[in-house]
């Protein structure tokens, strides 16, 4: 059965550098679109192809299609913009839509405005309305017309006010987490067996509010503060089942 869109998550994941961020958002409901800044999801290991939107076609997504995921390079700035002027059209077949780094692709930004020269205070409101342009934009692509239910913002993370926030340049630093449904913060952590030692070790996604990190979710607590080794997919069926149940009980 294909979801209704209704059913539609938008998440911020904030983390260091090689803990499983672009792994984490490789666990989101397929075919996935991902605009890969940083060329980390070369090590992802899901069937997928490559895309230049700048010269080809979007392609397809049947039945009979192996690749779950469609890799776009992002070496500028043009790239970004021509992947959404693709996929607001709705003419496409995907589920998700990853932007991976929005931190890498606020750089890009900033590169294509000011080039070597020094930054000015008029180009740091230009980079302000256009980054807020294009993650507004990726987000919404919920709720429009088309296939897509699923948007996931990739960021570094920094020490900011002694909070662990996602690193962006800026007063969009600021507004970012309040942009989509779930603002989580991505750790390493280790199991313990009854003794309280350390056994395997596993990532931990926080998403309740915490005194340390930038996080915060609008789901009303169905999946708790935090979760062990997640995955987006399964956290979007248990969101919409409770709220289906909670409609039907009501």
């Amino acid at each position: 059965m294909t979801p209704s869109k209704g059913e539609v998550l938008s998440l911020l994941i904030h983390a260091a550098a090689k803990i499983g961020k672009s792994t984490l958002s490789s666990t989101a409901p397929r075919p996935i679109l991902v605009l890969d800044a940083e060329g980390s999801w070369r090590f992802i290991k899901i069937p997928k192809i490559h895309w230049d939107p700048m010269k080809d076609p979007i392609p397809r997504h049947t039945e009979d299609t192996k690749w779950e995921a469609c890799i776009v390079n992002v070496t500028d700035w043009q790239t970004i913009q021509q992947v959404y002027m693709w996929l607001v059209t709705g003419q496409h077949d995907f589920q998700s839509v990853v932007l991976d780094s929005i931190t890498e692709m606020q750089r890009r930004c900033k590169q294509n405005l000011v080039g070597d020269r020094k930054t000015e205070w008029t180009d740091w409101d230009d980079l302000l309305r256009k980054m807020d342009a294009v993650i507004r934009g990726y987000r919404d692509l919920t709720i429009m017309p088309g296939p897509v239910r699923c948007a996931v913002f990739i960021g570094e993370t920094r020490e900011s006010q002694g909070k662990w926030r996602p690193y962006m340049q800026g007063q969009i630093n600021v507004s970012l987490p309040y942009w989509v449904d779930i603002c989580g913060y991505l750790y390493p952590d280790y199991d313990e067996d009854e003794n309280g030692g350390k056994t395997k070790r596993v990532n931990r996604l926080w998403i309740g509010s915490h005194p340390q990190f930038e996080t915060g979710e609008r789901v009303q607590g169905v999946l708790g503060d935090c979760l062990t080794n997640p995955s987006i997919e399964d956290m979007m069926k248990k969101i919409f089942a409770e709220i289906e149940r909670t409609e039907v009980t009501t």
